[in-house]
Formats: structure tokens, C-alpha cells, sequence
């Protein structure tokens, strides 16, 4: 096995590669704005670091969010091209899973990453590898009851500190593609079942198709 694993959901634009054992490679820059620009050089950077070709990748993890469209489309569209310029095939994996499994928790925790909007994004977890229901996205302050007592990881949980007083120490903010090149590999290594590779967006894109606009006829 030599899996590529890659994550655009966040502001972190992040590349792994797994071996079968363990990741040999990885890189990470934070820029919210660039995902597109950033996305191929981080490939780039850690094929060259494990001294391979991307020919020689034998399966693709993308994180399929929840987040934003405009950025977290940049991976999964880059995934499902290589994936079909190469044969290979696409799994999806929930990019708050990947925070999850880099905590290494034992006990149940929460997961929040920003949503915009004085939004976040955020599942559950009963442990580092176990996510309690699906993802969701709300207002902080409406799911205080949901989450009260229990410590939480991600960059949500640092914005809105009033709903997650308990930050896990050392907890990363956003995906890494490590953590999930290493989730991914232990599920298919048991010959589990990922995602399929398609976003989850949990609410319509910010963009709008303009309502009562002109409609012009050919003469």
C-alpha cells in the first residue's frame, strides 16, 4: 500500500503519504485563501520526500469535510482527477474524524471546526476513533446543553471558549492528512469501508444566483 492523503476543509491545506505502516511523509500550511495554489506544491513536496512518483500510489484519502465549498471542493476535485488519470481509487473520510483519531483519546470528547457565520461544524466522539451520530453545523450557543461537560478539540472550540470551556492540550486545530492517511489505512486494513468521495457541506454555498434579473430574449 502507498496511500496519498490530502485535506482542504480548512484554512490548512495539508498532504500525507502512508506506506502501509506508518505516514513517510508530510506537509501542512494554513492560508484560507489559496487552497488552490497550495494543494499541488504540498503533493509535490511529499512524494518527494518518500522519494516516489505519484504513478507509484496505490490508493487516495480525501477529506470530504464538513466545510466550506469554495475550499474544500479544491480536494476532492483534485482527488477524483487523480484518481481518474491514474486508475485509483477515491475514499472519502469526515475531515473532524482526522482531528479526532490525532487526540488519541480514550474517553468522550467533542470536535468543532469554524463554520463561519458565528457557525461551527461538529460531531461527538466516544474515543479518538469513534464518532457518536453525524456531523452537524450550529450556533454555539444552541448546542451548549449537547456538549456541556465535555473537552473538545479544533479551532471552533478556540473561537467560541464560552461553549467549550475545555480545550484539549496539544489537540490539533484542523485536519491534519496524517491523521486521516492513518485512520484510513487502519480502517481498509480491516477491510473496512470509507466514504464515498462526495462533500459534505451541511448548508447551501454563500454564493447566490442573483433573483429578478433581466431575462434577455434573442430577436
Amino acid at each position: 500500500m502507498l496511500l496519498l492523503a490530502f485535506d482542504t476543509s480548512t484554512p490548512a491545506v495539508t498532504a500525507a503519504l502512508h506506506d502501509g505502516e506508518d505516514v513517510v511523509a508530510e506537509s501542512t500550511e494554513v492560508d484560507a485563501r489559496r487552497h488552490g495554489e497550495l494543494l499541488l506544491p504540498a503533493v509535490d513536496r511529499v512524494l518527494a520526500e518518500a522519494g516516489t512518483r505519484l504513478d507509484r500510489v496505490t490508493d487516495l484519502v480525501v477529506g470530504v469535510g464538513p466545510g466550506p465549498y469554495t475550499g474544500l471542493r479544491v480536494g476532492l476535485v483534485t482527488a477524483l482527477s487523480f484518481g481518474d488519470a491514474l486508475g485509483l481509487p477515491v475514499h472519502g473520510l469526515c475531515s473532524l474524524d482526522g482531528i479526532a483519531h490525532a487526540t488519541g483519546r480514550e474517553g468522550p470528547f467533542t470536535v468543532a471546526t469554524d463554520a463561519r457565520r458565528k457557525e461551527v461544524y461538529w460531531a461527538r466522539y466516544d474515543n479518538a476513533t469513534t464518532r457518536v451520530g453525524e456531523p452537524c453545523v450550529d450556533r454555539p450557543d444552541d448546542i451548549a446543553d449537547q456538549v456541556a461537560g465535555l473537552p473538545a478539540a479544533g479551532a471552533g472550540a478556540l473561537l467560541y471558549p464560552e461553549t467549550f470551556p475545555e480545550v484539549i492540550e496539544g489537540a490539533p486545530e484542523h485536519p491534519s492528512a496524517a491523521a486521516l492517511a492513518r485512520l484510513a489505512a487502519v480502517r481498509l486494513a480491516a477491510g473496512g469501508e470509507l466514504l464515498p468521495p462526495r462533500p459534505l457541506y451541511l448548508r447551501r454555498p454563500d454564493a447566490k444566483v442573483p433573483a429578478g434579473y433581466k431575462a434577455v430574449l434573442p430577436r
